[in-house]
């Protein structure tokens, strides 16, 4: 039976007083958005784009509250102008990323910001971690959630399922 990430990675940041969630809506996140949703003890804030969720991780950190961003792959692509706050004033922002373009992607235009996601987040000093299996995914949060620095947690598109148009 392959664990339960969202539920596993909701207690994580339950656990490490997680206040503020940004999220763009994506089917990959779905279970983990309604888990925050449903927490009172947490903020859910459904954005435009995801550079949004750059502005309010700040605003929470310079209010005392540690937040999280939850996009897909392809939205990392929109968060590095932005990103370069994140690295200027050593944010500790996690950001938890499910991936797109990788192996088995029907859409061919998901490849090309799938496979430069990590080197890209790297390149802004945004430390990556991969979780290829579905019990990697808590931990790794969990592990991200203690550092003092911005953190992506990739999420293999293996663990969240390859999508279709016959969906």
């Amino acid at each position: 039976m392959q664990p339960d990430w969202p539920q596993e990675v909701h207690r994580a940041l339950s656990l490490a007083q997680v206040r503020v969630v940004g999220y763009v809506p994506d089917a990959g996140h779905s279970r983990l958005i309604e888990l925050c949703q449903g927490d009172r003890k947490m903020l859910s804030v459904v954005l435009t784009t995801e550079e949004e969720g750059i502005g309010l991780a700040a605003g929470a950190w310079l209010g005392g509250e540690k937040s999280v961003l939850l996009m897909q792959s392809s939205g990392v692509g929109n968060v590095i102008n932005a990103a370069g706050l994140l690295k200027t004033c050593r944010i500790p922002l996690l950001m938890i990323v499910t991936m797109r373009g990788e192996e088995g992607e029907f859409n061919s235009w998901q490849v090309p910001m799938g496979e430069a996601t990590p080197a890209v987040l790297e390149a802004m000093d945004v430390r990556v971690r991969r979780a290829a299996r579905a019990e990697e995914i808590a931990p790794l949060v969990a592990d991200a959630l203690r550092q003092e620095q911005a953190t992506a947690v990739l999420i293999s598109q293996g663990v969240i399922g390859i999508k279709s148009f016959r969906q």
